[in-house]
């Protein structure tokens, strides 16, 4: 391992300090107003108000933890951004709004109980909100008026359950409100059901049988023009469909020239083209479908990632009134940087925000290797210079359904800095790779995961990359649960692990978590704790914690409604019981929140943890 580099010029904290622009929406009805959320000018997430002609930003929150990235919408009207108000990350509160041109931001729901937010959207016209929220007596559905300064005036409860449901999408004209929903399947498979704002009736549901799931992309910008953009399995594979809800009428678009996904992004201002992107092997693809026409064009953009949402949240490239088209775009070698594409050709216009400096990274290679039961597994994988074997970071991203595609990660440049090999991997669980791929973790967590875990271990081995004896496992969330899982299940294949914000106890983390997130759990689970706790205990890290052999590094946060802190207390109390060791970090924040300067602090103590675990 090359020696720790730990003074501020160095390269990979410089990549650290890079601007992130991870989060952006323009305003359909304002072609040169648009939000983006970056940390340009903090330490922080802060949403600032953007110029799309001119690049011009002004600043407009100032969050002590930053904007929420999964709770953030603007208006289409271009005159408010809202978002959820929560006690240091805990994701828990009510959601606020906050103008445009700059003030003070003020709550839109003073009157409701603290709430989580699984949904946010709006009608074309911008007279009315959208909105989900989660307390504990379930998921509720409302629609807001909204006064012309953004103020909230009437509110319907237009649907309630006890059953996870999520998103908001109002028509152009405000009178119909859409979700997805589990109650057909009570799985993380949904069908898309409309109802009448205003009354609450059941408008029509979507729903393609048992096994298959229907999501909701958006209605069509157009009034009076009732129909749902979507994706659905039933091909086997997502591709996109159009639905009118009143009428259920259905056209369900295939294009079997194109591998894997095909996903509805958007739709655009003038109701004539369809913005797609093909996903196939954690690698994208944009076309653009002429409705009229039905003439499929493919795009020349340049490659990398154009995609950052986080389940039905984030951001997807969207058409401007002008038809160009707006997109984060980054690579392993390319830091994110807000660009417009040209909506005919996908040709670069420019760059409208992204770094003063570019400090380069080192590009990942897609690789392939195949689980003991013969299935498939994708990964990324970045060397360092010289010849192998190298001290390896197997790294298990978050979720668990969500997949890694290329990005510019300055962790892991930071580890290939320092003379590792980095490879994280599309374990089973991750979306893209097909629909059995994805649920074939539910009920029994883990099992499949380390499965595909350990085939990533021997295939690094066997090719000569990785030392047998120099292999860590990190990750975060679920990746962070994935890390302990695996140190406690296969003690003998580990040197050790970094654990951060992850799932140590389910049975006490169902108890404490958030009421939006234990619907999750009971899905991921195949049913609530009351009802299948034995598959809690075993899914467990704690149940198994007597096999931890490497040391352990964990990093957690006080607020964490995810993971929940006295969870992590708990495991940890225990480890040290058992004489392991096991080192703990806090820091006072929630699920995420960290700043530039925290994680550049976080990263330099997971390379020392490396280097004293691994005696480089």
């Amino acid at each position: 391992m090359a020696n720790l580099h730990m003074n501020t010029d160095t390269v990979w904290q410089q990549r650290y300090t890079l601007p992130q622009v991870v989060w952006a929406k323009a305003a359909p009805s304002r072609p040169e107003r648009a939000v983006v959320l970056t940390d340009k000018h903090s330490d922080t997430l802060q949403a600032h108000a953007l110029n799309v002609i001119t690049g011009e930003t002004r600043q407009i929150s100032r969050r002590e933890m930053g904007m929420p990235l999964m709770a953030t919408a603007f208006a289409p009207d271009g005159e408010f951004v809202y978002y959820l108000e929560d006690h240091k990350g805990n994701e828990i509160g009510h959601l606020h709004r906050l103008p445009y041109v700059g003030g003070e931001a003020m709550d839109v729901t003073p009157d409701l109980p603290a709430y989580s937010v699984r949904g946010i959207g709006f009608s074309g016209d911008g007279r009315y909100l959208g909105l989900v929220a989660v307390t504990q007596e379930g998921f509720h559905l409302y629609r807001v008026a909204l006064g012309a300064d953004g103020a909230s005036g009437a509110r319907q409860l237009v649907y309630q359950d006890k059953l996870e449901f999520w998103q908001a999408e109002l028509s152009a004209d405000g009178g119909l409100l859409g979700i997805i929903s589990t109650r057909r399947t009570r799985s993380r498979l949904y069908s898309v059901v409309v109802f009448d704002a205003q009354t609450g009736a059941e408008m029509g549901e979507l729903w393609d049988g048992a096994g298959q799931s229907v999501d909701l992309t958006c209605f069509s910008p157009l009034p009076g023009d009732e129909r749902v953009l979507g994706t659905s399995t039933k091909s086997g594979q997502k591709r996109p469909y159009l639905w009118h809800p009143r009428h259920n009428e259905r056209i369900d678009l295939d294009f079997p020239d194109l591998e894997g996904d095909v996903l509805a992004w958007g739709w655009s201002p003038d109701g004539q083209k369809l913005l797609l992107c093909q996903s196939h092997w954690a690698q994208q693809q944009l076309y653009t479908y002429d409705l009229t026409s039905g003439e499929l064009t493919r795009l020349a953009h340049p490659g990398g990632t154009y995609d950052m949402t986080v389940g039905p949240f984030g951001t997807v490239p969207q058409f401007l009134p002008n038809g160009n088209i707006l997109a984060i775009w980054q690579s392993a070698a390319d830091p994110m940087q807000l660009v417009a594409l040209d909506g005919r050709s996908g040709a670069r216009l420019r760059v409208i925000m992204g770094p003063d400096t570019v400090v380069a990274g080192r590009p990942w290679q897609s690789i392939t290797f195949t689980a003991a039961d013969g299935v498939a597994i994708q990964g990324w994988l970045a060397v360092p210079d010289g010849d192998g074997p190298f001290p390896t970071l197997l790294h298990m991203h978050g979720g668990p359904h969500v997949a890694v595609n290329e990005t510019f990660a300055p962790n892991s440049q930071a580890w290939v800095d320092h003379g590792f090999a980095f490879c994280t991997i599309n374990y089973r669980g991750s979306t893209g790779f097909g629909a059995a791929f994805q649920s074939q973790i539910w009920g029994d967590l883990g099992h499949w995961e380390l499965e595909d875990m350990v085939a990533a271990r021997s295939w690094l081995v066997q090719s000569g990359i990785a030392r047998p004896d120099a292999i860590l496992l990190h990750g975060a969330s679920y990746g962070g649960y994935l890390t302990l899982w695996g140190l406690v299940r296969r003690p003998d294949l580990w040197a050790g692990g970094i654990a951060v914000v992850a799932i140590a106890d389910w049975v006490v983390n169902y108890e404490d978590a958030a009421d939006a997130m234990k619907g999750a759990f009971t899905m991921w689970h195949g049913g609530s704790l009351a009802e299948v706790r034995e598959r809690y205990v075993r899914s467990s890290p704690i149940t198994y914690a007597e096999n931890l052999a490497a040391p352990l590094l964990i990093v957690q946060g006080y607020n964490d409604t995810r993971t929940s802190a006295r969870q992590m207390e708990l495991f940890v109390a225990k480890l040290q019981e058992l004489g392991k060791a096991v080192d703990i970090a806090w820091f006072d924040a929630g699920h995420g929140g960290l700043g530039t300067q925290e994680a550049i602090v976080y990263q330099e103590r997971w390379m020392q943890f490396a280097q004293t675990v691994l005696h480089l």
